[in-house]
């Protein structure tokens, strides 16, 4: 009697074990990222860096995907070491709030309580000019933020050299 069942145990112990393995080396799909594409998201860090290099601003240009993901990156040569973290934290901006970061960076100044929102949220921290959210058919699929130009209002124009360069093509 302990036989068969010291024989079931063992075997119902491998196959376990076979099974889990198989389901843990099974490819899981992810699924495929929004946004814009690649190829898209690359010209417009292009256009918008070439727009602020044009008028001598040394600065960083990012695409960001409707989740906050990293698409596409540009530093300039000569851009400062904090602008990345700056284009990101207006990119982050313009995809929680849905409008250009400076219309956030607007309402916080006139409305000290929130501020305080914004602090407590990590990927932001405070609000600054430069990042616009990237809109298709009033869906939000991403946002292109620049930093490192003098004064958000020329961040922002660069970063809408950029946005106006792709617009009609974006779906």
């Amino acid at each position: 009697m302990l036989k068969p069942l010291l024989i079931a145990s063992a075997t119902l112990a491998f196959g376990s074990a076979a099974l889990a393995q198989a389901v843990a080396e099974r490819p899981v799909p992810t699924p495929p990222r929004g946004g814009p594409p690649l190829a898209l998201a690359l010209e417009a860090v292009q256009t918008a860096q070439a727009a602020c290099e044009a008028k001598n601003y040394k600065v960083t240009a990012l695409i960001v995907d409707s989740q906050g993901t990293l698409v596409a990156l540009l530093s300039g040569d000569g851009a400062s070491y904090k602008t990345p973290d700056l284009a990101a934290s207006k990119a982050a901006t313009s995809l929680k709030y849905k409008v250009a970061s400076g219309e956030v960076q607007k309402r916080a100044i006139a409305d000290p309580s929130f501020v305080a929102e914004l602090k407590a949220d990590p990927k932001i921290g405070a609000a600054h000019q430069g990042g616009l959210p990237i809109m298709v058919a009033g869906q939000l699929i991403g946002a292109i933020a620049v930093s490192g130009a003098t004064g958000g209002q020329n961040d922002e124009a660069c970063a809408q050299a950029g946005l106006d360069k792709i617009a009609a093509r974006l779906h």
